[in-house]
């Protein structure tokens, strides 16, 4: 496999008409961007019954499948764990997923976002046991699922349906390598042991990698002026034997183009690379107040409708520029347009839903704390 072919199209972060309606896709951008990115000879777009509350399936049948012969390219979708009552469910969201994409196959099918809570519904409806038999009916080429947890639940899972799996899609990114509650080491390792392949979701973690403190974009561009954060993080990611795909999700053209340049012309990362990543994930780690992906989940979640992901990427912004008193302004303004972060009733229904195992009712409030407080970088809650 060459690394040209490990590159992915994530497609739960597509262009947008309206930043603040995940419906409103951009389809005539996002139909450009897929013919650039097939015309480099890439084809591999993944999605989710989920993504852009059901429109990122819709958008791929009509910027690919509507557009592309079918062989040309690879779809992987995912069921709704979190969404299954009963083992009719399973038949019903495939049914309507073929459906929004226009197609009568998969090339690869997950059991979306295994966590404890949702493994149990997994478990409940027999999910694991349906898309045994939607590889051996044809329905699915490769089958597996996305995992949200931490090592010792995926050996658990690997342990019972391991052995008629194809792949582990696993949250992987040199911030996270070593990181003791995502371990992504110990998973990636986990994966080698049992013969599966690795699929790399958040390799960006959501942008946070690439969005850094302004002192260690410095310390990119000192390292190296020629290459974008991004790239270093892919390569990361495509460098390790046993990842097969790395996914990126590409919001607009020059991120396309960079994540496309990047494995056209890949080099493998080298130890002094490895090296300097291993330094800027311990500074970045030293950076972050909260270590959010962005990925949504908590806020479809909370009964109270909190931006909780917003608040998040403002407070980290805060806490990394203390010298700028502009995110109070956008703090306020946020708390006046939508839900204020103090109306966090503490219920702890997001947990369940959080992919970094994050406190979310604990960090609202230290968000809150900071701000009403004058925000002070070297604040007590960090």
């Amino acid at each position: 496999m060459s690394f040209k072919e490990k590159f992915g199209f994530g497609c739960m972060r597509l262009p947008l008409t309206d930043k603040e309606d995940q419906t409103s896709i951009n389809q005539e951008l996002f139909n450009e961007m897929v013919d650039i990115y097939m015309e480099k000879g890439f084809n591999y777009f993944d999605t989710s019954y989920a993504y852009h509350d059901g429109e990122s399936e819709i958008a791929i049948r009509k910027a690919v499948v509507e557009r592309y012969p079918r062989q040309s390219f690879k779809i992987c979708d995912k069921m709704p764990t979190w969404a299954l009552t009963s083992e009719e469910d399973n038949d019903k969201f495939v049914g309507e997923m073929l459906e929004r994409l226009g197609i009568d196959y998969f090339d690869v099918f997950f059991v979306h976002n295994i966590n404890i809570p949702w493994y149990k519904l997994a478990e409940n409806a027999k999910t694991f046991e349906y898309v045994k038999k939607m590889k051996e009916n044809g329905i699915a080429k490769k089958i597996g699922f996305s995992f949200h947890d931490n090592s010792k639940l995926l050996k658990e899972v690997l342990d019972k349906y391991g052995d008629f799996l194809d792949i582990v899609q696993l949250e992987l990114n040199y911030l996270d390598w070593e990181d003791p509650v995502i371990e992504a080491r110990k998973c990636y390792d986990l994966c080698v042991e049992y013969g599966l392949d690795v699929y790399v979701m958040e390799p960006l973690k959501g942008g946070v990698i690439v969005n850094p403190p302004k002192e260690i974009e410095n310390d990119f561009k000192e390292f190296n002026p020629d290459k974008s954060i991004a790239s270093f993080a892919l390569r990361f990611c495509a460098s390790l034997e046993h990842v097969k795909i790395v996914l990126s999700g590409m919001s607009n053209m020059n991120d396309l183009l960079d994540n496309c340049n990047t494995f056209e012309n890949f080099e493998k990362l080298t130890s002094k690379e490895y090296d300097f990543l291993e330094k800027m994930a311990d500074k970045l780690n030293s950076k972050l107040a909260v270590q959010c992906s962005e990925c949504g989940y908590c806020i479809d979640a909370c009964p109270e409708m909190i931006p909780i992901q917003e608040y998040f990427t403002l407070y980290n912004k805060s806490k990394s520029q203390p010298e700028s008193n502009i995110y109070r302004n956008y703090f306020d303004k946020l708390a006046d347009e939508k839900i204020p972060a103090d109306k966090c009733t503490s219920c702890e229904t997001c947990l369940d839903y959080c992919t970094q195992q994050i406190n979310i009712p604990k960090a609202l409030k230290k968000v809150c704390k900071h701000f009403e407080d004058g925000f002070s970088a070297y604040s007590s809650d960090s």
